[in-house]
């Protein structure tokens, strides 16, 4: 009986062994979330929306037409300011236009070809179309958030690290990262530190980790096939 207790005592040391040099050996990863460049595209004037053209998950081209407003009364009004001009521009060449009114002709013009141009929505640069909120037969005002857009193109996360690793990094040092969803091995590169210290934020697990002094570093990750994307978790090996 006593030999078989002290095999078993022994076959639980071996074991408790194996499972310590396991979970010791493992590096410790820091986590992230990806982040992109966003961008919300709002609504310059006041229209009703005759074209959405704009898809979810589309990749889009700067300068590429995303929305289209109706905006007949700013066709209108630009057409009213063109014929004023041109009379205030014959009127000026016989002298009977002062300087100040043939200005202000000009300056309406102006101002409602601008507004014309407005109506159609454009993309300020090339990216992807994350998300939609309104569609074609709403009236929308200016300001209105239309869609947002993202550069998916480079992405980057901000993990946080205790001030005994942070002598070990500098900007440009490259990183590998785990995505643990697919197992997908990551490169990317250190490209700012923060001077400060911080509290870790609250979006970290424990709460023994969110009193803790740490320090921000973002890490960019080149993103030619789109596979990450925002919200999405990374886990970054560091040296220390």
């Amino acid at each position: 009986m006593k030999k078989r207790v002290v095999i078993a005592v022994v076959a639980l040391l071996v074991a408790g062994g194996a499972l310590w040099r396991l979970f010791s050996s493992r590096e410790f990863l820091y986590a992230g979330t990806v982040e992109a460049t966003e961008v919300d595209v709002s609504a310059r004037v006041s229209s009703v929306i005759a074209s959405f053209d704009a898809k979810e998950g589309a990749v889009v081209r700067a300068g590429e037409s995303l929305v289209k407003l109706s905006c007949e009364d700013y066709r209108l009004a630009a057409d009213i300011a063109q014929k004023d001009f041109k009379r205030a521009e014959e009127l000026r060449r016989m002298g009977s236009m002062p300087q100040e009114g043939y200005d202000r002709a000009l300056y309406k013009r102006d101002d409602a070809a601008l507004r014309v141009e407005w109506c159609a929505v454009l993309s300020p640069l090339e990216g992807t179309v994350l998300s939609t909120y309104r569609e074609a037969g709403e009236l929308v005002n200016p300001g209105a958030k239309l869609l947002t857009l993202a550069d998916l193109r480079e992405v980057w996360a901000m993990v946080y690290v205790p001030q005994t690793l942070v002598h070990g990094l500098r900007p440009g040092m490259e990183v590998e990262a785990l995505l643990p969803e697919t197992g997908a091995m990551l490169k990317g590169k250190v490209s700012h530190i923060n001077d400060e210290a911080e509290f870790t934020p609250k979006n970290v697990q424990t709460r023994q980790e969110r009193t803790r002094l740490v320090f921000g570093v973002k890490i960019v990750f080149p993103n030619p096939e789109g596979l990450l994307k925002p919200g999405m978790t990374v886990e970054a090996r560091l040296p220390g």
